[in-house]
Parts: C-alpha cells; sequence; structure tokens
C-alpha cells in the first residue's frame, strides 16, 4: 500500500488572526490564501479608498462600507443591512469563496474590520477573521505594503442570510428591558452630551454603555479573552449556554457598524450564543419622534 500524503487545507481563521498567521498563509500555495479585504472607514472622512491607494496589503481588496457593505440610508438607519443579493455580488466581484477564509482589515480599533466580519457570519461565512492591530500593526512590523490594485477571480460565495440574530428597534426595547443591551458609542453619545451625527443625544432606555474602544489595548490589539470576559461580565453578560435562537445579549452603536466588534468581542470572550445586532442603532431609533431618549450616566 502507498503511503499519500493528506491534501493541505485552507486556514481556518476566526475571529481574530495575527499579523504572522496572516502573513504565513499569505506566503503560502496561491489556491489557500486568504480572501483579504480592506475596509478602512472613518466616520467622518476621509474615505477609506484614499487610504487604499496610498498603501494595503498584498492582494488585498477595497470595500467601501457606505457603498458595499451598507444598503442606501433611509428610515431604517444609515447603515442598513444591504440586499442579500447585493452583498453577493460585491462578495464575488471581491473573490470570495466558500472554500476559503477571509480576513478583513482597517486601520483604527477593528471595529470596522468587524462589520465586514459579521456580515460575512450573517450571511453564512463561518471562517472568517479579523487582522489584530489592523493596518497599523501590519505597517509596524515592517511587512510588505503595495499599491498595486488586484484584479481578483470571480468567487462563488452563495449569501444565506439570517445566520447572525438582528433586532429591530421593538425588539432592541425588548431586549434592553429583559435581557443585556449594550451601547457601543462612545461615552459622551451615549450620555447625550455629545451627538455629532443623529438626530438627537441619548440611548435606548436600559442599555448599558460599552464603548467599542474598550475592547482593545492602547497599540490597537485586542484585549485576550480572559480581559474581555472580564470586561462584560462586569456589565451584565451571562456566559453560560443559552437555549438554541435565543440571546440574552445584544449590541448597538450609532448606524450599526462598530457594534459588530461587540458581537465579535463577546465570541472572543467565549460566549457560546451569538450577541444579537441592532442593525439600524441610534440612526434608526432616534429618527423616530416616538422612540423614548435616556440620558445621563444611568441606564435609564
Amino acid at each position: 500500500m502507498t503511503d499519500t500524503m493528506p491534501e493541505p487545507q485552507p486556514a481556518s481563521f476566526g475571529p481574530v488572526v495575527s499579523t504572522a498567521e496572516l502573513a504565513e498563509t499569505l506566503d503560502g500555495p496561491a489556491g489557500l490564501r486568504p480572501v483579504v479585504l480592506d475596509v478602512r472607514w472613518r466616520l467622518l472622512g476621509p474615505p477609506g479608498a484614499e487610504s487604499y491607494r496610498d498603501g494595503h496589503l498584498p492582494g488585498a481588496v477595497f470595500l467601501d462600507v457606505d457603498a458595499d457593505l451598507a444598503g442606501a440610508a433611509g428610515p431604517a438607519g444609515r447603515h442598513p443591512l444591504p440586499e442579500p443579493g447585493d452583498l453577493q455580488r460585491v462578495l464575488r466581484a471581491a473573490g470570495v469563496r466558500a472554500d476559503r477564509p477571509v480576513v478583513a482589515y482597517d486601520d483604527a480599533d477593528s471595529s470596522v474590520a468587524a462589520r465586514a466580519w459579521w456580515l460575512l457570519r450573517w450571511a453564512g461565512h463561518d471562517r472568517v477573521a479579523v487582522l489584530d492591530g489592523g493596518f497599523a500593526a501590519w505597517r509596524a512590523e515592517g511587512r510588505p505594503v503595495t499599491t498595486e490594485v488586484p484584479a481578483p477571480r470571480d468567487g462563488d460565495v452563495t449569501v444565506e442570510p439570517g445566520q447572525l440574530l438582528v433586532l429591530d428597534a421593538d425588539g432592541a426595547a425588548a431586549l434592553a428591558r429583559d435581557g443585556v443591551l449594550l451601547d457601543a458609542r462612545a461615552h459622551e453619545r451615549y450620555t447625550g452630551d455629545h451627538e455629532p451625527v443623529d438626530p438627537r443625544g441619548g440611548h435606548i432606555p436600559g442599555a448599558r454603555n460599552a464603548p467599542f474602544a474598550t475592547q482593545v489595548e492602547t497599540d490597537g490589539h485586542w484585549r485576550s479573552p480572559e480581559r474581555l470576559r472580564e470586561h462584560f461580565a462586569a456589565l451584565g453578560i451571562d456566559f453560560g449556554t443559552s437555549a438554541p435562537g435565543e440571546s440574552a445579549a445584544g449590541a448597538y452603536c450609532g448606524s450599526g457598524i462598530t457594534a459588530s466588534s461587540v458581537v465579535l468581542a463577546l465570541e472572543r470572550a467565549g460566549r457560546t450564543t451569538p450577541a444579537a445586532l441592532y442593525a439600524g442603532s441610534w440612526s434608526n431609533w432616534s429618527a423616530d419622534p416616538d422612540r423614548p431618549a435616556a440620558t445621563g450616566e444611568r441606564p435609564g
């Protein structure tokens, strides 16, 4: 009998991958390399596409948060979920395949990269990660950067939405009352002292403030699972198992972008049931004058 070597398999990342791990796979066989997505974006600009043109990871494809990873702004919020067919076209054009892992990065605290992670998971792709430390860590370590724009082969991913839990406004209100709803915005937006974007300030009554920036260290790397677990436990998160299809935890932010990082952080911390995402977030809630707004330090 002739011994045969097993076929090499693609790496299985998630939810966070180190720069060293990503670099190793990018240097490996072409057929096993992950798809890399550059999703740099800033709430008040400048556009992430400018940063991408100045330099990006080799082979990385740029996706625009506003145009590619969200639907048109309107009553549902500033960054509603994209239509499944639209998202599938975007992902296939970026080369996303069902049999290849995907790594997303931004140039801040991974909260924007987490939007790509969350969308792919919601769409049914379960081998997705964000790059720990993002573009800043990659560049600081002297790893290769290019201005060459790749022309990826069309992917074959099929978007099957609904694989992660999504809340509407009523669901968010109920969770804030009966479970734990985390507000991922900065403290001054939660209290209502400063609201730079949406119609009015404050927070959903009962929501607890968990600024997304507290999930990473000062250098932009994710906190350890142990530290994240302590952080969320102090906010009332239950790390016991829940019944299938149920979630006693959820998150929202300004428009559903950075709250995705709370869902990711809870998974990294060891929560077995994925937290729900209020996709419309405060941009949806605050636009409805019949929805109450709490202000100040207390959940309300």
